[in-house]
């Protein structure tokens, strides 16, 4: 009797049949949450580039004495606002969506080295206008120009981690010096 009980559980050790199965269990659902990481993590990079670039051609739109491609306004921070709306709407960003920046930029005016605050007539982009962008070794103004900064929110969705639902502030921030006028 013994021996057939043996010979039974040595059948039993020996069969595999269903091992996949639970393989597969245990281990979709690790690479399915890997997929979707990596899906949300390139989201929130592909917009982060965006607002990047749209930080860039806020500047680069302040900076310019007329933007035609902006307006035509002669006013640089709304060229700046035109310019930052602009690109976030053709990459189908929501532009009332950009909130003011966690921090400003601590920039001084180049006439008289005085603080430079945001101008609030642009809503919630930050536009400083004739700032310090570098100084002289020797002391003075070097090269003087246009800040533009903004805050994009994003929201992850993973579930069964601590991201899942987690709202973080996507920041971009471009400085271009200022052009002949």
């Amino acid at each position: 009797m013994a021996t057939v009980a043996q010979s039974i559980l040595r059948k039993l050790y020996r069969d595999t049949r269903g091992a996949e199965i639970a393989e597969a269990a245990a281990v979709l659902p690790l690479m399915f949450m890997m997929l979707l990481g990596i899906f949300w993590f390139g989201q929130a990079f592909s917009i982060y580039g965006t607002i990047t670039r749209a930080a860039q051609e806020g500047a680069r739109a302040a900076a310019t004495p007329l933007c035609t491609t902006c307006g035509g306004s002669s006013n640089p921070g709304v060229n700046a606002s035109a310019a930052v709306q602009s690109i976030l709407t053709s990459a189908k960003l929501d532009p009332t969506k950009a909130q003011w920046p966690g921090t400003v930029p601590n920039l001084l005016l180049c006439r008289n080295s005085s603080a430079v605050t945001c101008d609030p007539s642009q809503g919630k982009i930050c536009v400083q206008e004739e700032v310090e962008l570098s100084v002289r070794a020797g002391g003075g103004v070097g090269v003087c120009g246009t800040s533009v900064s903004f805050q994009y929110p994003f929201q992850f969705w993973l579930p069964f981690t601590s991201l899942n639902k987690q709202q973080i502030q996507l920041s971009a921030s471009a400085r271009v010096r200022s052009e002949a006028h």
